[in-house]
């Protein structure tokens, strides 16, 4: 299943997504906590860092900025400098703030933290001060963000609502925004306030959730799986939905969908060092995938890729495509998924040359696996990062001189023998007489064969060393080879009983080449 997902995130382009929310300031104070203040019994702070961070729905901008959409940015801010310097850091971000609307009757939204070191180290967060207003926004305010929404939803592949319960998402403007969107066939996917009131999200595509807002929406206890989906059904049938996704945080997600049909995708255990941004970063993703038209159950793997990665963070940090992929490449995956296309296998190796590995590609008949076989596709994949198989198909193995009964195992067994080895990360059968093709599609750097060839006289060779690639022989165990196993075969007598020698043991801890 993982690639799958890495083809799905070689596919996902860049669409463009609303985010409309409550848009706040993180600001963070740095500073040592020296003694206690004489004039009263509270931490003296020395302060020497300031730093603004993007938070709320400004923050589920940045997260989408991170995995690659073009973003804009809806929402109101203070006419004060809180709002220009939010609008600063988004803009250093390329969001789109045209439909940023100044309000000069309340202040931009700031959370303000403390941050003291102990002995100049061990920071620690000491006090945390909130400037916001909660009082919903007026109804000219409404009105103006929907003319201004709906006017761009056109241009636009999804809606993200994120609702902080700060005042901008009212029920009126989001109840507009899900209608306009509904007309143009836009999909809205919403990250509700926590609260029992979800009426004003009735219609949209999909809210996202977590354990606790679920229960208390639902007022179902959700601390089984099954719960989940029973309250899943539960919302998506009230409030009309296409589907939700319920975040049951280690236990990953639960996707119910309008006819009721349910499905838990768990996710991997992790190590969870902060679990800040993590529902900001599964609601962008889940807004790519659904303005790229991924499927849905795809979605909530991404989904649980990018929280996942989001808690393995300190702090708010936006996850990057890249990291997505290369934390599916390090995964386990089924023997059957390593056997790819010439086409599949490109995309992948271009993906893992973005994140820096070396690719070392070796070829071959591999007719009747023996030891000899593993312990030389060992020391080839030891040469680099991932080593790719290009195997000979059954009709390129009766243009070589093999012998009329070979190839004795067809390529479909002989592909799936070679998946099993975690030496091997692909397998790719080709039909030509030559790996040319292959080597040509995937630039190995690094091209290996067993035999006693010199580096020149390896096919497809020239190629590798004309673009600057090297060409490696390892040589070969010599006791053990195909042709042997078979010649021990055929003389093999009607009554099962061998008339040749035992074959010799093997010493597979010496080099070779």
């Amino acid at each position: 299943m993982s690639y799958q997902l890495i083809e799905t995130l070689h596919t996902l382009g860049t669409p463009r997504i609303l985010v409309l929310g409550d848009v706040m300031l993180d600001r963070y104070v740095w500073g040592d906590a020296e003694r206690i203040s004489q004039e009263a019994p509270v931490i003296l702070l020395r302060a020497d860092r300031e730093e603004d961070r993007l938070g709320g729905a400004a923050n589920v901008a940045h997260m989408l900025r991170g995995l690659e959409a073009d973003v804009t940015m809806a929402g109101v801010i203070g006419d004060d400098a809180d709002g220009r310097a939010l609008i600063e850091t988004l803009k250093r971000d390329d969001v789109d703030c045209e439909l940023l609307i100044s309000d000069r009757k309340r202040p931009t939204t700031v959370k303000e933290r403390f941050i003291g070191r102990a002995q100049h180290r061990h920071p620690h967060q000491i006090l945390r001060v909130d400037r916001e207003s909660r009082a919903s926004i007026d109804s000219a305010m409404v009105e103006q963000l929907t003319q201004r929404i709906t006017a761009v939803l056109p241009e636009h592949q999804a809606v993200l609502i994120s609702d902080y319960g700060k005042g901008v998402c009212t029920p009126e403007l989001i109840q507009n925004v899900i209608a306009a969107a509904r007309r143009q066939n836009v999909p809205v996917v919403i990250d509700p306030c926590r609260g029992h009131d979800y009426g004003r999200y009735r219609g949209a595509t999909a809210i996202t959730p977590n354990r606790l807002e679920t229960s208390l929406a639902s007022e179902i206890d959700v601390t089984t799986i099954d719960a989940a989906i029973a309250a899943g059904r539960k919302l998506c049938e009230s409030l009309s939905l296409d589907c939700i996704f319920v975040t049951v945080d280690s236990d990953g997600m639960v996707l119910v969908s309008a006819t009721g049909e349910a499905e838990h995708f768990p996710t991997r255990k992790r190590q969870v060092y902060d679990i800040t941004g993590a529902g900001d970063m599964v609601l962008a993703a889940i807004g790519v995938g659904m303005g790229a038209g991924v499927p849905v159950d795809q979605i909530c793997r991404l989904a649980n890729v990018a929280g996942g990665l989001e808690v393995e963070q300190v702090g708010v940090v936006p996850i990057t495509r890249d990291e997505m992929l290369a934390d599916l490449l390090r995964g386990e995956r089924p023997s059957s998924e390593k056997i790819v296309s010439l086409e599949m296998a490109r995309r992948h190796i271009t993906a893992r040359r973005k994140l820096g590995q070396k690719i070392v590609l070796t070829n071959g008949c591999f007719d009747l696996m023996h030891a000899g076989h593993v312990h030389y596709l060992e020391q080839a994949s030891q040469e680099g990062d991932c080593l790719v198989v290009a195997l000979n198909s059954d009709a390129g193995i009766r243009q070589l001189d093999k012998g009329s009964d070979r190839p004795i195992c067809s390529q479909e067994q002989r592909a799936l023998l070679l998946s099993a080895l975690q030496a091997v990360a692909y397998v790719v059968i080709f039909d030509e007489a030559t790996p040319h093709r292959v080597i040509e599609a995937l630039a190995p750097d690094k091209l290996v064969k067993g035999g006693t060839y010199q580096p020149h006289e390896v096919v497809g060779g020239d190629i590798v060393t004309a673009y600057g690639g090297e060409v490696k022989v390892l040589g070969l165990v010599p006791e053990l080879s195909t042709t042997k196993l078979v010649e021990r075969i055929r003389r093999t007598d009607p009554a099962g009983q061998s008339s040749g020698e035992p074959l010799p043991a093997i010493d597979f801890t010496r080099k070779a080449g």
